[in-house]
This record gives structure tokens, C-alpha cells and sequence, in this order.
């Protein structure tokens, strides 16, 4: 139901020294994770089975072009393929071990920084890859919540990286699982993960959008067009229509489904059409208690966040951002179709369109 087994390697106990004198080394077993596509999330269990795991991860880097929009195209930058890259899912206090590849057919170094992580920007500084090699960074996840992670490799290339794709969340799941204000569990069936993502795609003399041979051919012209911070398109997954349409994300009444949603680089204002935040962690951080019955929320620039929703009604939902020029105009939109019966209860036609009298 999430995307594909967190699958353990059998590989025991593992002894290991974590930045400790030798006295304090623990034994820790590990696991490999495996990375899905969004809007999938990697299978996990919502409450913590044993002690503290290392989870193993790779993400291997790929620049390629992507059509954003009919016609309109950029070289992305990606992290395993994915506008956003893969979400990552663990439990606090957990390690989190990647194996980052920076493949010799790039073209230019690349690194990622875990607003998780804690020291060394982020994990910044220790996965600086050139084309042709990889490095392995492991972390301890100490703070629950939701958090991007981004390619982070300096100056004007840390905010260009950024919209041109290569950003992603990580889940930190409390041990003993999500909670409300009064401490009891909270559950879901479901989730979806949605990354909503800038571009700036330049324009031609004749008003046409730009296409460039390579990623670097396009740098100086895309910065002037970020400096006007007016995005020629938002969107959901990496282009437009990417959840709506036949992509539209599927559910069932009664379905409770969490909305991961994150924005590596601008502030978005999710509301679903329809439906409400029945709990609503805007920031991501699930130590503290969620908001609840909200109408709309706000996920901070450079910030992942999360809901949770039972429908309660079948029917086409909408999943936008309540910049309604945003989503209509440049493309924040995702669709949600739920199967079910309707219930009269809750809403009912009186009469249909007619005549005034």
C-alpha cells in the first residue's frame, strides 16, 4: 500500500563505533530501505518495532530533461529520477545511511543536506560528489517530524539546483507512533507525497519558452529569471497535470490518508476541496501536538509538512494551493478521486438548477 517492502538485510547485529569512545559502541542491526517514485511512499510501520535501526539507502543523481508543460522543457536535476526525489522513511533515532552516486555521465558535483541531520551543513560538507564517484554520510534522525532534504552544492548554484528539481522530504516517525493533543494514536491507511515545485523557465524574443542543450547552458539567463522570484510555473510532481486527469491519486470513504506536501524553496497554502485538515502539522513537527479542522494551512518556504483526512464523501477532491492564481493559472493542483456511498446526511441537493420564479 505504500510502494515497495523495507526490506532487512541479514546481515545480524552490526558492532560500530558512532563518534563515542569505544566503551560506549552498541550493537545495531541494519535494514535497506527501498526507494519508490512519488506520489509512493516507501512500506514502513507507523509505530517502531525494536530498538533504533541503521536504515541503508542509495540515491543515485540523474540530470535529464523533463517537459514541465506541453512544449516547455527543463534539464532537471534529480535525485534517483524524481521531481520531488524519493521521500525517505524512518523513526526517531534511527541512523539513516546513504550511498549517494554521482554518475560519470553527469556533468557537474552535486551534494544533499538533510534538514534532519544535525552538523556539517546539514550533511552538506561530506557528500560533495563529482561526476564518477559516490560517498556514503550516515546520520542519526533525532528530531520527529517532516524535512526536506536539497542539493546544496554553493552560492547561486544552491538556489538553482533547488528549482531545477533536486529537493525531497524525509518522514522521522516517532517511536511509538503519530499522536493528538490528549495522547492518543493517530492512524492512517494511506499516504500521499507531493512535492510542489518552482521553475523559471526563460523566455525567447517572441515569447516562447527557452530549450537548452544542457543544464549549464541555460544557468545565466534562468538566474535573471529568478532574481524577479515570479515562477513561470508551480507544480505538483514535477510538471503540470502530473496528479490530476488519469494521474489522479486514488481513495475509498473511509480511507484516513496523510498528505505529505513540501517546498523546498517558496511558502504554499495546501487546501483540499471539499474535505478539511482533520490534523495538520504545518511545520512538520510531529513532537508537538497537530492542528486540527483546519480549512487551509501553510507550508514554509524550505519546509515539508503534513495531513491528515477520513473522507467521508466519493467524489473528485482537489488538493491545491489556495493561491488560487498558483494553482489554476501555473499548475499547484493534484486531483483526488474517492470511491464510495454517498451520504445525504452531510450534503443534498434540495433541487436542481431551474428557472427563477
Amino acid at each position: 500500500m505504500f510502494g515497495h517492502l523495507m526490506k532487512a538485510i541479514t546481515l545480524g547485529a552490526l558492532c560500530f563505533f558512532i563518534g563515542a569512545p569505544l566503551a560506549n559502541t552498541v550493537e545495531i542491526s541494519k535494514v535497506f530501505q527501498e526507494l519508490v517514485n512519488p506520489p509512493l511512499v516507501p512500506e514502513h510501520t507507523q509505530v517502531a518495532k525494536g530498538p533504533p535501526k541503521i536504515v541503508q539507502i542509495k540515491m543515485i543523481i540523474e540530470e535529464k530533461e523533463i517537459e514541465i508543460a506541453p512544449e516547455v522543457y527543463i534539464h532537471a536535476l534529480t535525485f534517483n529520477g524524481s521531481v520531488p526525489g524519493p521521500l525517505i522513511v524512518v523513526h526517531q533515532d534511527d541512523y539513516v545511511e546513504l550511498t549517494l552516486v554521482n554518475p560519470s555521465s553527469n556533468s557537474m558535483m552535486h551534494n544533499i543536506d538533510f534538514h534532519a541531520s544535525t552538523g556539517a551543513m546539514g550533511g552538506g560538507e561530506l557528500t560533495k560528489v563529482s561526476p564518477g564517484e559516490e560517498v556514503v554520510l550516515r546520520f542519526k534522525a533525532t528530531k520527529a517530524g517532516v524535512f526536506v532534504y536539497h542539493c546544496a552544492p554553493g552560492g547561486p548554484m544552491v538556489p538553482w539546483h533547488v528549482v531545477h528539481g533536486m529537493n525531497g522530504a524525509i518522514m522521522v516517525l516517532p517511536r511509538d507512533g503519530l499522536k493528538d493533543n490528549k495522547g492518543n494514536a493517530i492512524n492512517y491507511s494511506k499516504v500521499f507525497y507531493i512535492g510542489e515545485q518552482d521553475f523559471y523557465i526563460p523566455k525567447d524574443i517572441n515569447g516562447k519558452y527557452k530549450r537548452y542543450n544542457t543544464p549549464i547552458e541555460g544557468y545565466v539567463e534562468e538566474l535573471e529569471v529568478m532574481k524577479t522570484l515570479q515562477p513561470s510555473h508551480i507544480v505538483f510532481n514535477g510538471k503540470v497535470g502530473s496528479l490530476t486527469g488519469e494521474n489522479a491519486l486514488k481513495a475509498n470513504v473511509g480511507d484516513t490518508v496523510m498528505i505529505i506536501h513540501e517546498q523546498a524553496n517558496r511558502q504554499s497554502y495546501p487546501h483540499l476541496i471539499g474535505g478539511h485538515g482533520d490534523y495538520v502539522w504545518e511545520r512538520g513537527n510531529f513532537s508537538d501536538p497537530p492542528q486540527t479542522n483546519l480549512e487551509s494551512w501553510v507550508i514554509g518556504a524550505g519546509s515539508a509538512g503534513a495531513s491528515i483526512y477520513t473522507f467521508k464523501q466519493p467524489g473528485l477532491y482537489a488538493y491545491l494551493s489556495h493561491n488560487l492564481i498558483e494553482a489554476f493559472l501555473l499548475g499547484a493542483a493534484a486531483h483526488i478521486v474517492v470511491d464510495g456511498e454517498w451520504n445525504n446526511d452531510l450534503m443534498k441537493q434540495i433541487s436542481s438548477p431551474s428557472p427563477i420564479k
